[in-house]
């Protein structure tokens, strides 16, 4: 399904569910490259349908003094890169109108991030460029509640629309994972995404870091296949301890392999 939105998307005949995958935020010109050359080469052999995403910059920071990104320019630009040079669709997240515009130029899908799903300047914005949408539920948000996001982009034009469930707050500093979402959002026609890494936040911890529990991952991942998702988001990182933004909740970029080999054998399990 998903290859009518994304048309030189590889593998989309292969039956599985499709990746996006990376790193958090650009932090360097050189770690991007090296994660976008493993990354495809695990997809290929897999024959997993691969997005490329990281952001290029980080708006929603608990403390000013946290890491935004290298420069919106240049992050964008080495986005472009990787997309051309690994003939991959690249993903990133906007917060603003102009900035749809702007991140259009550069990459195939804009991601609308959780907190802003009922911003309607900004899904209008994104849907006027003609790009894919991707949109995250709102943490504070129902499944049912998400068809009106998603009628804002097709009321303007586009209807190339994923949706991408990541988490609802379970109290302050927790989230819970309600897999009845997935097929309730499959119900309004748009493939539908579950973020395996920011469903495991512990937002607003005291240090004005974000934690995590990335030990569960490969839990939401295979519940999610199971329950029929179209596509999962994993962020990765070589070194989560040292990355500079969301360390506490991304796979190490090691695992990932092991991990997807054992999604694709619940796939066909449950696909055939």
């Amino acid at each position: 399904m998903i290859h009518k939105y994304l048309p030189r998307i590889k593998h989309y005949n292969s039956g599985n569910f499709f990746l996006m995958a990376g790193p958090c935020v650009i932090e360097n010109e050189n770690m991007p490259f090296e994660i976008a050359e493993r990354l495809v080469d695990i997809t290929n052999r897999l024959e997993i349908p691969f997005i490329f995403k990281a952001s290029y910059q980080k708006a929603n920071r608990s403390k000013l003094s946290s890491f935004t990104g290298i420069g919106n320019e240049k992050a964008l630009k080495i986005l472009k890169k990787i997309g051309k040079d690994f003939d991959v669709p690249v993903v990133t997240d906007i917060h603003t109108q102009s900035e749809a515009y702007t991140a259009a130029k550069f990459v195939d899908v804009l991601q609308i991030p959780a907190f802003l799903c009922r911003q309607t300047d900004l899904l209008v914005a994104a849907a006027k460029t003609g790009k894919v949408v991707n949109i995250k539920k709102g943490q504070f948000m129902s499944a049912e509640s998400m068809m009106y996001a998603v009628q804002k982009v097709r009321d303007s034009g586009n209807n190339n629309i994923l949706l991408t469930d990541r988490g609802t707050m379970f109290g302050y500093q927790d989230l819970v994972v309600d897999f009845r979402s997935i097929p309730e959002m499959q119900k309004f026609g748009t493939p539908v995404i579950m973020d395996c890494t920011h469903s495991l936040q512990q937002p607003n911890q005291d240090k004005g870091v974000t934690g995590g529990k990335p030990e569960l991952i490969s839990t939401i991942a295979k519940a999610a296949i199971a329950v029929g998702a179209d596509g999962l988001f994993i962020e990765t990182h070589p070194k989560p301890e040292i990355a500079k933004s969301d360390g506490a909740n991304m796979l190490k970029l090691d695992y990932l392999e092991d991990l997807l080999v054992q999604l694709v054998k619940i796939r066909k399990a449950v696909t055939y």
